[in-house]
């Protein structure tokens, strides 16, 4: 099956999977919230800082908005952001007693999260079986005629349909590894990708 061998191609090009120092459900929701329309390379550290000061639902409940703006200034949105982490972290504490549910319909009630978003925690923090859908999956999985669809929303649930299930939570991590490296939005590295004999957009 051409997704199976994908999937295959992609394990072998990045046998370490996509590596993520610290599992904690709060630390990767707060995590990709930030990540929102920012760099790994930014988000990564940004969240290490915030993690210094406001380490629990609790105390970033309670931050002083100023203090947490100064502390995220580098991700793209800071502002919006620092009011969606309080906003949150009170949601938690008022609904949920202060830990991250584990389940798709519960996390998308949380202020600024989205599927994409939920559905990171539900694979990184989780270990659950679901299909986070990026920018570079949502790129990627055109390209590759894996589907055809307008929107990240579509994409997620067109790659169910096509992606077995105990491959699901393989799909974000590697096409994100993929897509910064090779398969870019601008300029791919077409020449030296290990899908050029069976990418719909070479042959």
């Amino acid at each position: 099956m051409y997704v199976d061998e994908i999937i295959s191609r992609l394990k072998k090009l990045y046998p370490k999977g996509y590596f993520h120092i610290n599992r904690d459900p709060y630390y990767l929701l707060i995590s990709t919230v930030l990540s929102q329309r920012t760099r790994d390379e930014v988000t990564i550290p940004t969240t290490q800082k915030l993690f210094s000061v406001f380490d629990t639902p609790k105390k970033m409940a309670t931050a002083d908005v100023d203090e947490l703006r100064e502390l995220i200034r580098e991700v793209g949105f800071y502002n919006v952001k620092s009011q969606r982490l309080i906003e949150i972290s009170r949601v938690l504490l008022d609904e949920y007693e202060g830990v991250v549910p584990d389940d798709i319909d519960n996390l998308v009630k949380l202020p600024g999260v989205g599927r994409k978003t939920a559905n990171c925690v539900l694979t990184y923090a989780f270990d659950k079986d679901a299909i986070a859908v990026d920018t570079h999956v949502h790129r990627i999985s055109n390209r590759m005629g894996l589907v055809e669809t307008d929107t990240p929303e579509e994409t997620e649930i067109e790659l169910e349909k096509v992606v077995e299930k105990d491959m699901w939570k393989d799909i974000n991590g590697l096409m994100v590894l993929f897509g910064k490296s090779i398969c870019r939005p601008v300029s791919p590295k077409c020449d030296v990708c290990i899908m050029n004999d069976i990418c719909p957009k070479l042959i």
